[in-house]
């Protein structure tokens, strides 16, 4: 088969990595890919992965069998729509399904709609009723942007006045057409887990869960990031929690072949807290999870293009997990300054003598080659160093050996990925 995969970090990288293992892939194309796909399929820099047309006319120059689309814009853009209009197979919801991510609102409505655990809310247009509801709430509550703001559009306010000035700001255009509906939370408490489930038809094939490191800093310190480590599995969920999670997933699976024009073919990926009260849905995403993926696809021991050509093809029951029993670790090694302004074309030394660990891989998110050839930085979060171990500590400890064999100009990361879990649940009491 020949395929393509749609968008350039180290989400992508480990969907290509999985592909390129399967003897059904001949030929594999990503495009805008980055440094790291280069070395395993054929980038394609120059292809817009949000526009519809110019990726149906590469797919169909290329002979394309399955296109899997990883990020979030594309999905929003509608690629999917005008692919399956043309009878290519594609990994990735139609346009509507995908507001399950591209608005908040549209997805907590599908919450109320369909009897799903989640926070209560309200949805504005207007800054003087958001900073109303604000108040009524009181401290801590949530502000989101109701739009893709790339990670960067939640907040999770300590006082009211924090809340107030996210309000404004998302008024005041501080996430441009993302922010111009406000959605307005209570604050859950409790651990935050994700899972990633395999859509297809109606049915939730469950992946393993996850769970992210989002603050820059150790201590869960500092803002918001797209991600600065994760593992799989997650130790402190409880089985009955789980149980609550996958039926959770199962449930909105079948109600988007309910209630969606087209069938959603793709990945559901449901964000938790796991609340005194039981486990409650803070997102849907509709796509896979930067960096969960890197965790759970090498974990993964079935083939993967067997999974997303049943799905893209509308064929759930065909569709076989399995899963390896050993730990995944990922840390997240990014520039200087992230998750604000940063420096690029930094020369990255060390990933081959890490790659030589038993168990470890470098998936590759924010890398490029410069003129000479040499490995360089080219984004905020440059690399996803992985490993797999038979045990949690295993994991962890040969992560960061790796990382110490990894060496750029202005390298940061957290060193405590993982520490709090393996305490136990009582860390967040």
């Amino acid at each position: 088969m020949n395929i393509l995969v749609l968008g350039g970090g180290g989400r992508e990288h480990a969907i290509a990595w999985a592909l390129a293992k399967s003897p059904r892939t001949d030929a594999l194309y990503v495009a805008p890919g980055n440094g790291g796909t280069a070395s395993i399929a054929r980038n394609v820099p120059g292809l817009d992965a949000e526009d519809g047309r110019a990726v149906l006319a590469f797919a169909e120059e290329h002979a394309i069998d399955l296109v899997v689309i990883g990020p979030e814009a594309p999905l929003v853009a509608g690629v999917a729509d005008v692919l399956r209009e043309a009878g290519i197979a594609v990994f990735g919801p139609d346009a509507q399904g995908a507001q399950l991510e591209g608005s908040k609102t549209f997805s907590k409505r599908f919450m109320d709609a369909n009897d799903i655990p989640t926070a209560r809310y309200g949805s504005f247009t207007e800054q003087e009723p958001a900073l109303a509801y604000v108040r009524e709430l009181g401290a801590p509550v949530v502000v989101k942007a109701d739009g893709l703001a790339a990670g960067k559009g939640v907040v999770v306010a300590e006082t009211v006045e924090d809340a107030e000035e996210a309000v404004r700001e998302c008024f005041e255009g501080a996430f441009g057409e993302a922010g111009s509906t406000v959605v307005v939370e209570e604050c859950l408490t409790g651990p935050e887990c994700s899972i990633l489930a395999f859509v297809s038809g109606g049915k939730a094939h469950c992946m393993a869960t996850a769970q992210d490191h989002k603050r820059a800093f150790d201590g869960d310190r500092g803002p918001n990031t797209g991600g600065m480590g994760v593992y799989s599995p997650v130790p402190i969920v409880m089985p009955d929690e789980l149980a609550v999670m996958h039926e959770v997933m199962e449930k909105a699976a079948e109600a988007t072949a309910r209630e969606f024009d087209n069938d959603y073919r793709g990945v559901l990926y449901g964000g938790f807290m796991l609340t005194p009260e039981g486990p409650k849905v803070l997102e849907f995403n509709a796509r896979f999870g930067d960096p969960e993926t890197q965790v759970v696809l090498p974990r993964l021991e079935a083939d993967l293009v067997d999974i997303l050509l049943a799905a893209a093809e509308g064929r759930p029951d065909d569709i076989d997990l399995r899963w390896s029993e050993q730990w995944a670790v990922c840390v997240v090694l990014a520039s200087e300054g992230y998750p604000g302004a940063y420096e690029k074309g930094k020369v990255i030394l060390g990933v081959e003598e890490a790659e030589e660990l038993d168990g470890v891989t470098v998936f590759h998110a924010g890398t490029a080659r410069n003129a000479d050839d040499e490995l360089v930085t080219a984004g905020g979060r440059v690399l996803n160093v992985v490993a797999l171990g038979d045990t949690f500590d295993e994991a962890r400890e040969k992560a960061y050996e790796a990382c110490d064999l990894i060496n750029f100009e202005g390298k940061q990361y957290r060193t405590d990925i993982g520490k709090k879990a393996a305490a136990g649940r009582s860390a967040w009491e």
